[in-house]
């Protein structure tokens, strides 16, 4: 399976900071000491196009050129350099990547990404352009444009004016649109991707989320849970079950961005919630299997984990790549 990283890039961050820049190395430090799972790839930067799909102008200029206000840097979280402004790039351009590759092969991933906090004129909660949001957008307009899109020799999937989805036969209608599904199981809702797409029915937001969490003021999704304080392996994942029935009687995707964020774990400093590691396990293979029965090609991010020990956030995501591997072996017409 396709997985792009970004960590070359690191962030000048004071002494003490709690934002765990390291995860992202040793994720990909564990894969490579276990090679044959994941094909990793350093991911290209978006370009200030690619980005302006989701964000306005001025925000993309005082991120790329070093004009974010005190109070801006101070509401992302980061103090601003200009390897914290490529990092961005190469983050957003990761989940570009890996979009195309799940349309191309069914699954990929972001060894990053999920940040979901950025708002189109803001970033905020450690997050400075929104991936998916980008991503999303971007898939989009390849999808009416073909060939635009192609990655690393996979056949494009626009077909003209409209789209179809891989493994579909021709008795499939087809679409004039591409239809994108977040699902957002980071514990923290993303409320910047609401705002993004809200009023677009192209795109359907799902957050499951701590309810007394960051942010405070929460976003509407068009399927937002709200979860309580110390909930559980078996309460999540009955939430969970019941809002994927909910998503997939509202909503006929043909891609889906998954955040699979390793902090609703009973480790994390930030998160709250009490999800054991088989239970996140569980409910990783609870949303792969659901897209793989129903065709719709995922590209992962890992959004966020700030475990007490730091090897236990790893190990979390450690496990959703190599589950998402697992079903990029057995997704239905891969590579075809």
């Amino acid at each position: 399976m396709l997985a792009f990283h970004a960590d070359a890039h690191s962030l000048a961050l004071p002494p003490g900071h709690r934002f765990p820049q390291s995860k992202y190395r040793l994720l990909r430090e564990h894969f490579e000491r276990a090679p044959g799972r994941l094909r990793m790839t350093p991911a290209p930067a978006a370009t200030e196009g690619e980005l302006a799909l989701a964000h306005t102008p001025d925000y993309i200029d005082a991120v790329l050129h070093g004009h974010l206000s005190a109070a801006q840097q101070r509401e992302i979280g980061f103090p601003w350099s200009p390897s914290m402004a490529e990092r961005s790039r190469c983050s957003v351009g990761a989940s570009i990547a890996a979009a195309r590759a799940a349309l191309a092969e069914g699954v990929a991933a972001n060894m990053a990404g999920g940040t979901h906090h950025a708002y189109a004129d803001k970033g905020s909660g450690y997050c400075v352009f929104n991936d998916v949001a980008v991503a999303a957008r971007l898939m989009q307009a390849e999808a009416a444009r073909p060939h635009a899109g192609d990655y690393a020799g996979c056949p494009p999937r626009g077909r003209g004016p409209s789209w179809e989805r891989p493994g579909d036969g021709p008795g499939r209608a087809q679409r004039s649109t591409l239809k994108v599904l977040v699902i957002d199981l980071d514990v923290h809702q993303g409320n910047g991707t609401a705002t993004i797409f809200r009023d677009d029915d192209t795109v359907f937001t799902f957050s499951m989320h701590g309810a007394r969490n960051f942010p405070f003021r929460k976003e509407a999704s068009d399927l937002d849970v709200d979860l309580p304080d110390g909930c559980g392996d078996a309460q999540y994942l009955a939430a969970l079950d019941e809002a994927l029935a909910e998503v997939w009687r509202r909503s006929e995707p043909d891609l889906a961005f998954y955040l699979a964020g390793a902090d609703p774990h009973e480790g994390d400093r930030l998160g709250r919630l009490k999800l054991t590691y088989a239970g996140l396990a569980e409910r990783d293979r609870h949303v792969l299997a659901a897209l793989q029965q129903r065709r719709i090609p995922v590209a992962l991010s890992m959004a966020g984990g700030y475990g007490h020990d730091l090897a236990t956030t790893v190990a979390v995501q450690v496990n959703t790549l190599t589950l998402a591997a697992e079903a990029w072996a057995t997704w239905p017409g891969r590579g075809a």
